[in-house]
């Protein structure tokens, strides 16, 4: 993508409303910790019309993520303050037609390595390097999506690591992401569209960026939409959370797990939910064809699209 469908604005006491700067002029030191080493920590969040949809699921996330990092960014205020501007930016910058649609990322890194702190950062260490990025996005339909396939992979490590070793930073959404890119390309390369990580005891997880629903159906036609449970390490799905909620009001049951690989197979239908892409339905996770009733599973995914496209 160009830097001209690219709007910057980065958040700098000076400027309560963020620093519009060039997308298209170099912009980090070399030696920020963010791209030298991935220690920082981002959020990715869909904006329609002008509006960013889940934006306080989306700041609650960066301020845990940031808590379990010991890294001090700037509060909740002047997050949407920069997201507000960075949209209206774009909007003035590249039209109406250009702003309906967007993808909205808000990154924090540990700072510039080559810089000394102040010495009221001492928690952090540095003084981070934050910004807002706003880019053209597509989103998704009903009439657009189309059902794929996944792998099952280890993640590599059990179901007690979380608690266990929380240096790991496994609940955390952080910029160290080459795992993940690695395990998609994985998948592209073995045929399959997407992965959904397992512990190395079994339990399901997520995929590398996004959270797994799947649902079943009672014979007294109960609906249960299930999610794997979080304490495993995964990930809080602000999608999830919000689907969750529409369903709940709509007579779903809920569960949060522990799910084992096995539920996929038993269940009626399987999707990959994310706040970009909304919903994807998985059709075969490792060759298997998910689901005995192809209707069925289609209502269900119905259902969870119109739940999807109310989430505001």
């Amino acid at each position: 993508m160009a830097s001209a469908d690219v709007t910057l604005v980065f958040l700098d006491p000076e400027f309560p409303r963020g620093r519009v700067v060039d997308a298209g002029a170099p912009q980090l030191f070399v030696t920020d910790l963010g791209p030298a080493r991935g220690d920082g920590i981002f959020e990715t969040l869909l904006a329609v019309d002008g509006q960013p949809r889940k934006l306080s699921a989306h700041l609650s996330r960066l301020a845990t993520s940031a808590e379990a990092m010991d890294l001090e960014i700037p509060g909740r205020e002047a997050w949407a303050e920069a997201v507000d501007h960075a949209i209206a930016e774009h909007g003035e910058t590249f039209g109406a037609q250009e702003r309906s649609r967007l993808a909205v990322r808000l990154v924090a890194t540990r700072g510039n390595e080559a810089v000394h702190a102040p010495a009221e950062n001492a928690k952090a260490g540095l003084q981070p390097t934050c910004w807002v990025q706003v880019t053209p996005s597509s989103l998704p339909s009903k009439a657009d999506a189309k059902p794929i396939k996944v792998l099952l992979l280890d993640r590599g490590y059990d179901s007690g690591a979380a608690a266990r070793a929380p240096w790991l930073l496994l609940g955390a959404k952080t910029l160290s992401y080459a795992v993940n890119m690695a395990a998609l390309r994985h998948a592209k390369k073995n045929g399959a569209d997407d992965v959904i990580f397992t512990t190395s005891d079994g339990r399901l997880l997520e995929g590398p960026t996004s959270t797994v629903l799947l649902a079943r159906v009672a014979e007294d036609g109960t609906k249960t939409l299930y999610t794997p449970e979080r304490k495993t390490g995964i990930l809080p799905g602000t999608t999830q959370s919000a689907i969750f909620e529409l369903a709940e009001q709509a007579g779903w049951k809920l569960g949060y797990g522990p799910l084992e690989s096995d539920a996929l197979f038993t269940a009626d239908a399987v999707w990959l939910a994310s706040s970009v892409r909304l919903v994807a339905q998985v059709e075969t996770v490792d060759g298997t064809a998910i689901g005995q009733d192809p209707e069925l599973a289609a209502r269900l995914t119905d259902e969870l699209w119109d739940f999807a496209e109310r989430i505001s």
